[in-house]
């Protein structure tokens, strides 16, 4: 079974090239999405699609259904497109697989039929997916989860291959704030797309505007200005964020404040090493824009009081998630850890061996 990429399996369906068989599956739903979205769209003329396209869902139907379907011929065309939508769920109340794998062993040359197995890997043991890697007749993708530190390189390329530019600081603002769902990072970005000129430039203006995320109290500016001991500023983006808790629930921040002390704990770590700054940027997983940023905050806080404010962290995430005398929506001790850790000021929990 042929194995490609996102890249190469979109340009082959460009190029009109079938095959009998696709099978797409992984965790990450974006991609997975894009490549049914052109096989819909594109691979028939519109004029045939009533005739020769068939779209069912896993939860719908048997295999041996779908064999009939893909054993059927096309009607005044050379191709009929049979598209199992959501085929993970083929393999829900008993249903069995069993039944396609005679087809699979030998497909019909004029039928392209398409396996969308979502949000998981297919089980590489079952006989269906061993008799697809057998066949040189079927193509195989895996779409693999996108982690939060290859979301900002995602968004350049999306952003490059739509014909439009982004500066660096708006990059950081979209992966902060949506995170590695690519959908809803997908649909955001076009909302930009429609109110800019052909090839403008996104910028943090235009994304509060468009968006709503405000391009001077987020996250990335909350951890700037603890990365420069700014006491005032990170307490008035910490207001905001408490005015505004449904954009800004207290255990996000949480999580991104323990990731950018995290990657100035490994700056240190990696400069002891001597380790060339091209590649710490590439290890911790910042921009080269934004390296200098971390490089003096790593100056301003010391490995070991680094540690001391993981552990106010992990103690705030308790608190964020309703521990003690809080209910999980109090920023109060968000308040408190920003005293602590700009003043460097920390004073022993009790009950510490939690951690």
């Amino acid at each position: 079974m042929p194995e490609r990429k996102f890249d190469q399996l979109l340009n082959e369906l460009q190029r009109k090239k079938f095959y009998p068989i696709y099978l797409l599956h992984g965790e990450e739903p974006y991609f997975i999405d894009e490549l049914v979205r052109h096989f819909e769209n594109e691979v028939l003329d519109e004029t045939l699609r009533d005739f020769n396209q068939t779209i069912v869902y896993g939860r719908d139907v048997t295999a041996k259904e779908i064999a009939d379907l893909a054993s059927r011929f096309p009607m005044m065309g050379d191709y009929q497109l049979v598209i199992v939508k959501e085929a993970q769920d083929l393999t829900a109340n008993n249903r069995k697989l069993d039944a396609l794998e005679p087809y699979i062993e030998n497909p019909s040359e004029n039928t392209i039929l398409v396996f969308a197995y979502k949000h998981k890997k297919i089980d590489k043991r079952k006989g269906f997916y061993k008799k697809i890697k057998k066949s040189p007749k079927a193509i195989f993708y895996e779409s693999k989860k996108v982690y939060d530190n290859q979301v900002p390189g995602w968004i350049n390329q999306f952003v490059k291959q739509h014909g439009y530019t982004i500066d660096a600081k708006s990059v950081r603002l979209l992966a902060d704030h949506v995170g590695n769902d690519l959908s809803r990072l997908a649909n955001e970005i076009n909302k930009l797309f429609i109110n800019l000129p052909e090839k403008g430039t996104i910028t943090p203006g235009i994304i509060e505007r468009n968006i709503g995320i405000s391009k001077d109290f987020n996250i990335f500016e909350f951890t700037n200005a603890l990365g420069q001991r700014n006491l005032s500023k990170a307490l008035r983006i910490a207001q905001y964020f408490e005015a505004n808790p449904k954009d800004n629930p207290l255990p996000m921040i949480t999580i991104m404040t323990y990731h950018y002390f995290i990657k100035l704990f490994l700056l240190h770590r990696l400069k002891r090493k001597s380790i060339v700054d091209k590649e710490i940027v590439k290890i911790i997983g910042v921009s080269p824009v934004f390296y200098p940023q971390y490089v003096k905050a790593a100056e301003r806080y010391d490995t070991k009081t680094i540690r001391k404010i993981i552990a106010e962290i992990k103690w705030l995430d308790l608190k964020s998630k309703g521990y003690g005398s809080t209910d999980g929506k109090n920023y109060g001790p968000l308040f408190e850890f920003i005293y602590k850790a700009i003043n460097q000021r920390f004073v022993p929990h009790e009950n510490t061996e939690l951690f």
